[in-house]
This record gives structure tokens, C-alpha cells and sequence, in this order.
């Protein structure tokens, strides 16, 4: 699989894309995290590929994913309830993560490259109901910080974060002691 920035003519595949991953989220019991809002709409990805900051998967020549990958400090992120985050330094973030289905791994590749480019501190957010995701963010070594809130919806997410200068701190090499 390839990482690479979105481009205008990738739109529509990209809107399709999130019509999947709506319908793949209410049917694994998340349907409110995108669905009645019909999030992302194409205006918040219209503004990824004007900004730079959406990227694409592509497999076999073919667009099977979308996220965008933004550098903090990210107004989202200002305010977290019943914890606390792992590290202060600059970070990078993912959103909207989106996969058509017709690949394994593509929620991995993305996260893969997300905390490459970050420089080994990224931050990530998901619904409750979201187990596929929590189970994805558990497996690719972060760790549940807190509670935050996003701007098109009333429901808590969970703030998860992955920080290689946080296990350094706490006398962790590569997650192991």
C-alpha cells in the first residue's frame, strides 16, 4: 500500500469511501459516531486537499482509504476530561480515518505512517461505540488518555495517544520493559 496526498480527483472516491465506512460503523453497533451527521460532508474534505493535510491509501492503483494528518497543537485536543495526556511535546493527529472494506490492514498502514511522520508522537480520538477502532488503537500500542469532545457532535470520544518520548521517560524500549 501507498500513502499520498489527496487530489481533487480522488473526491468522489473519497465521499464513497465514508459512505461505506458510515454503514460499516452503524452495522459493528457505532452508528452515531458519523451517521446522523453525515460526517465528514464534502466541504471538510474539500478543505483536506486545500490545506494539504488529507492523504489517501492506495492499493494495486486504486484509492482504499482516506485520513487526514494534521500537526498540533489541535483545538480538539485543548481540553481533556478524566486524564490526562502522556506528553507535551509537539504532536501530530489523526482524523477521519476511512477504509472501503476491500483491503486488511489499511487502519494499520495509515497509523503506521501517521506515527512515522509524526516523529513518534501522534494523537488519535474515537467514539465509544467505536470497538473496532479502540481495538485497532490498542493493538498499534496507544494508550486511553482521556475524554474530549469534537465540534460536530455532543458525544464524548475517547483521546488515545502513542508517544515514543513517553515510554523513553518511563523506561519502555519499543513498548517492552
Amino acid at each position: 500500500m501507498e500513502i499520498r496526498r489527496i487530489r481533487q480527483d480522488d473526491l468522489e472516491t473519497v465521499m464513497k469511501i465514508y459512505e461505506y465506512a458510515r454503514k460499516f460503523m452503524a452495522d459493528h453497533g457505532n452508528p452515531n459516531q458519523w451517521g446522523p451527521t453525515g460526517w465528514p460532508p464534502v466541504e471538510r474534505i474539500q478543505q483536506d486537499i486545500e490545506e494539504g493535510t488529507g492523504f489517501v491509501v492506495v492499493n494495486e492503483g486504486k484509492v482504499v482509504g482516506h485520513f487526514a494528518f494534521v500537526w498540533g497543537p489541535d483545538p480538539t485536543y485543548l481540553n481533556i476530561e478524566d486524564g490526562e495526556w502522556l506528553d507535551n511535546s509537539r504532536y501530530a493527529v489523526c482524523h477521519r480515518m476511512a477504509g472501503d472494506g476491500s483491503v486488511k490492514g489499511i487502519g494499520k498502514a495509515m497509523l503506521d505512517w501517521a506515527y512515522e511522520k509524526s516523529g513518534g508522537h501522534l494523537r488519535i480520538d474515537t467514539h465509544g461505540d467505536n470497538n473496532v477502532m479502540q481495538g485497532l488503537l490498542e493493538k498499534s500500542g496507544f494508550i486511553r488518555c482521556g475524554t474530549i469532545y469534537v465540534e460536530e457532535d455532543d458525544f464524548p470520544r475517547m483521546a488515545y495517544e502513542k508517544s515514543k518520548t513517553a515510554w523513553i521517560k518511563a523506561g519502555y524500549v519499543c513498548g517492552i520493559s
